[in-house]
This record gives C-alpha cells, structure tokens and sequence, in this order.
C-alpha cells in the first residue's frame, strides 16, 4: 500500500527530527534556553515565511478549497460533543469546558500539521485554510468565552484584534494577497531577489518546529492530576478518533470526495491538539494541568491512527 508506506516514511523523517531535539535536550546542548528560542524564532519568523512562500505560489482557488467546509463542521461537531459530556458526566466550570472543547477541536496545523503535509500528503498548502479558520473563527470565540467565564468582562478590541497578532495568520494572507494578484495580473509581482530570501527562511520553519518539539518532551511528567484523567482521554478519543471519522461521513456521503482529497481530509482531521490551547489556558490560568496533558496525549497517539488512515484510505 503506497499510502501506508508514504505515510511511515513519513513518520521515520518527522521521528527523527523529533528525536535529535530530545537528545538535544537532553545533553543541554543549546542550553536551558533552546527550546524556547527555536518556538519563537519559528512562530514570528521562519513559519510565515513558509506559510507566505508557500501560498503565494498556488492558484488561490487551490487555496480555498471546498475540503474546508469538511475541517469545519467536524471541528464544530466533536467540540459540542464534548460540551455535551461535560454537562453530563464531568461537570467542569465554564472556562475549564472552554478549554477542553478545544483540546477536542483544535488541530496542530503548524508544529505537526506542516511536516505531516509536507512529508505525508506532499503539499504543506493543504493547513493554510485550516490555520486561516483556526485563528479568525475559533480564536476570538474561545477568548471572549474566556474572557465573560473568567473576567466577567469582553475586551471586544482585543478579542477582535487577536488575528491580527498571529504572525503565522499574516503570512498566509499575505501569500494569499500575492495569489490573488497573480491570478488577476498573470504574472508573480514578488521580485526572486526578494521572495529567495523569504523563501530560504522559512525552509527552516519544519526542522526548526520538530526539534523544538522534541525538546519539549524532555522531562515531561504527564496525567499526574487523577481527576482530570477521563477527561483527557475523553479529548484524545474526540480529536484523534471521532474527528476522523466524522471527516470521512461529511467527506465521502456529504461532500462526494473521493481518493487523494477524502484521504487528505482524514488525515488533516487525525492531527493532533494545537499547543496554542495551552497557550490560552495559561493566558487565563484555566485548566493549565488539563490542556497540557490533552496536547501531550494526543500527539503521542496521533501518529497511530493516522497510520490506520492511511492503511485504510491511501
């Protein structure tokens, strides 16, 4: 099965790469400062240019495909699952089930979801839709959830501005302006003398994010809060298992897609939970242990089903 091959090979490459930040860590080589060096030069510097390299390249009716539709309502559909079993069973506050739904919904589209589409599904283009919706939609609704849960207040200058302080987000649509003035011209407008550089940058971006990853998983203590553990499991099951699926039924019985588009629906859908929630519950400081250890869980079982996907699908 080429698809399962691909997809291991895949794997071995990301695996590896995962692994030499882990040693890195490990042997302190870098310092205790590394890790958090490489997030941040890779969050405001190599993975826009990527994002911008990248998407201003393809045809900007490639860009907003309608497999969006697909990523959408499976994200919508596995969030309110889960508020319906918070209500039913673990009965967190507000803020905490805020936080939990996107454990559920929330997908990796930068530190994993790039190297998956560039390594797995050959085309890193396919998380730009995905990370444009995740930081104009999702955002700003989960922070003024949190923010009324929390503060009792809406900062609406803030909630409406927070895209506009996502470097990853002006990068893609500053590759998506540069598309769609392609494809009105007939011509690329951006000089190679300035795109090279941009482009060179943010070839660094994967390497930089797999290793920064790796080194995050050094030392790392997980699942100690007991009372939080069913939930945690219950957002890992949502996010890496009823997510896909859901894709699959909205892809192939709603959508009609079939071959090399179901098949990167399903795998989009298998990526597991973005680190930025645990960037909002710190920023909060609700559900810090919960968010963690949902991230964690789900990316150490992500890899597994999207190796059933691909033996599956491909």
């Amino acid at each position: 099965m080429p698809g399962l091959l691909s997809a291991m090979e895949g794997f071995c490459v990301i695996g590896i790469v995962i692994a030499v930040g882990y040693v890195a860590a490990r042997m302190q080589i870098g310092g205790s400062s590394a890790q958090m060096v490489l997030n941040r030069f890779s969050f405001f510097i190599s993975s826009p240019c990527l994002m911008f390299a990248i998407l201003s390249k393809e045809k900007i009716f490639a860009i907003f495909h309608s497999s969006i539709i697909v990523a959408f309502f499976s994200a919508m559909l596995v969030g309110l699952v889960f508020l319906i079993l918070n209500r039913l069973v673990f009965h967190m506050k507000a803020a905490d089930a805020t936080i939990g739904a996107l454990n559920s919904l929330y997908l990796n589209s930068n530190n994993i979801g790039l190297p998956i589409a560039t390594y797995i599904l050959g085309n890193p283009a396919l998380v730009a839709p995905i990370l444009v919706m995740q930081q104009a939609i999702f955002t700003p609704v989960a922070l003024t959830v949190l923010d009324v849960t929390t503060k009792g207040e809406v900062s609406m200058k803030r909630i409406l501005s927070q895209p506009l302080h996502q470097p990853l987000l002006i990068g893609s649509l500053g590759g998506i302006i540069v598309s769609a003035i392609t494809a009105k011209t007939g011509y690329f407008i951006i000089p190679d003398f300035i795109f090279d550089p941009i482009n060179m940058i943010g070839q660094s971006a994967v390497p930089m994010i797999l290793m920064a990853f790796g080194m995050s998983l050094h030392g790392t203590k997980p699942m100690q809060n007991k009372s939080d553990v069913p939930a945690t499991v219950t957002v890992a099951v949502l996010k890496n298992v009823i997510m896909p699926v859901i894709a699959f039924l909205l892809s192939y019985y709603v959508m009609g897609f079939r071959g090399a588009t179901l098949y990167a629906c399903v795998v989009l859908a298998a990526l597991p939970t973005g680190q930025n929630v645990y960037n909002y519950a710190a920023r909060y400081n609700v559900g810090l242990t919960f968010a963690r250890d949902g991230i964690l869980l789900s990316t150490l079982t992500s890899p597994i089903f999207i190796a059933i996907v691909a033996a599956l699908l491909s």
